[in-house]
This record gives C-alpha cells, sequence and structure tokens, in this order.
C-alpha cells in the first residue's frame, strides 16, 4: 500500500479506462483452458473497480468484449456470457456496498436474453450510486461508436433541426454512447500490447496510455495504483509548451 499513500489526491484521473488483455495467455501458462484465465480475471476486475472507487476515480470503464470477440470459437463465446452472467450477478451486492452505479455501452441488443436481462437488473438495482461509475464495454467497438453517432448527426441535419454548419466536436460527443462522461485521462492495458483496438477511438485522443506486461488475471490494485502514479508523473500539454502550463 506504500504506493496509494504516495497518490496526489488532487491529481486523480476522472475517467480511467481499461482493456483487459491476457486472459487466454495465463490460462495456456498454466496449463488450462482460455475460460479458466477469463474465470480467474474476476478478482482482477473486483480489485480494480474497488481500487478505483477508493482513490475517488468517478468513471471506470472496462473493454469486457469487443464486437471482434463474436469471432471467437462459439464454444469460448458462450462460455464467457454465461461467466458474464454470473459474475453481474454475483458482483451486484459489491457494487451497492461500495456506492457505484453499474452502466454498459456497446450493442447490448447483441448479447443474449439472459445477460440482457443480468444486465438491466443489475444498473437497475444500482443506478443510486453516487461514489462511481462502473461502465462496461459490452459488444462494444469504437467505429461502432462513431458510425452510430454519425447515423444520429445525419438524421438531425436531414429532418432540418440542425444545420451541416452547425456540427461541432462537442456535437459529435453528444451522440457517442459516453455523452456526458468525460474522456479517459488514463488508459491502462495489460499483456504489453500496445494498440488500443477499437476501443473508445474518439474518446481517447488525448489520453495518456499506461502499458504493463502483466497479465490481466495477475493484476491488482497495487497494480492499478502504480499506473495512477505513472500518469501523476507526466505533463499533460493538449499541444501547449511546458512554459505555457507554467504561465497559466
Amino acid at each position: 500500500m506504500a504506493v496509494r499513500s504516495e497518490l496526489d489526491s488532487q491529481n486523480i484521473p476522472a475517467h480511467v479506462a481499461v482493456i483487459m488483455d491476457g486472459n487466454g495467455r495465463w490460462a495456456k501458462k498454466k496449463g488450462g483452458l482460455r475460460i479458466f484465465g477469463h474465470q480467474s480475471a474476476i478478482t482482477a476486475v473486483r480489485e480494480t473497480v474497488e481500487a478505483a472507487a477508493e482513490v475517488g476515480v468517478k468513471y471506470l470503464t472496462l473493454y469486457a468484449f469487443s464486437t471482434e470477440n463474436w469471432s471467437r470459437p462459439q464454444h469460448e463465446v458462450m462460455a464467457l456470457m454465461q461467466l458474464l452472467v454470473h459474475t453481474i450477478r454475483q458482483e451486484t451486492p459489491t457494487l451497492l456496498k461500495n456506492g457505484i452505479r453499474l452502466q454498459a455501452i456497446g450493442q447490448i441488443e447483441n448479447l443474449p436474453a439472459s445477460c440482457q436481462k443480468e444486465l438491466a437488473e443489475a444498473i437497475e438495482l444500482t443506478k443510486a450510486g453516487a461514489r462511481s461509475t462502473l461502465l462496461l464495454a459490452l459488444s462494444y467497438s469504437g467505429r461502432w461508436d462513431l458510425t452510430q453517432a454519425t447515423q444520429r448527426v445525419a438524421a438531425e441535419v436531414a429532418a432540418g433541426r440542425l444545420q451541416p454548419e452547425q456540427v461541432t466536436e462537442a456535437t459529435v460527443a453528444g451522440f457517442l454512447s459516453t455523452a456526458g462522461i468525460p474522456d479517459p485521462e488514463l488508459l491502462i492495458r495489460t499483456s504489453g500490447e500496445q494498440r488500443i483496438s477499437n476501443f473508445l477511438l474518439w474518446q481517447l485522443a488525448y489520453t495518456e496510455l499506461f502499458i504493463t506486461d502483466l497479465l490481466w488475471p495477475d493484476f491488482r490494485r497495487e497494480h492499478f495504483f502504480d499506473a495512477l502514479r505513472a500518469y501523476q508523473q507526466r505533463e499533460r500539454r493538449f499541444g501547449k509548451t511546458s512554459e505555457q502550463l507554467t504561465v497559466s
């Protein structure tokens, strides 16, 4: 917990996004099936969610299932869906206890009916949570997000409610699945892969990246704090010079 004590409580990112990668490789190293890695990742999720709420992160977005993941072997997809239902049901009391609200983004309608039901119930049960928000990206794609936002903007223009010259960055952001939520200041990716994998393409424009070789099932609260400490040691200039920041 030494790292936790070193954090600047005045410089905690409001929104942290996480690409939880490496479950399959972790399971392979252990001599197990890929689903064993997914099952073993639940502890990492729980510790990350609780650590984020503890230090004051208001929004935590977890890339739980991408649209590309549908192309995985059918038996793995079905096992993942069953695990998702079980995990949501199991973790809802913990979310309630910690004042954490659950929300979801993505093509939720593509999930099995049982998943949609459990998700909707957990969202309803936790809606009063005011401490922080856990955002699950399920059947999500950054390109899909931008496409559906573009379609909605186009519909507004076609209906005469919006002129083309009135379309701004704020307009587009207002039609994304994360409308009303601040863009992530920090993205954490495990397993050492150095890409964003079609995740929050618009929202990550100015996000700090923290990449660790650690496989997701081994990720714990102290590793989350390590990422926050690394974030706090960086200078976020948004195109300005260091001197300009000093003057301002």
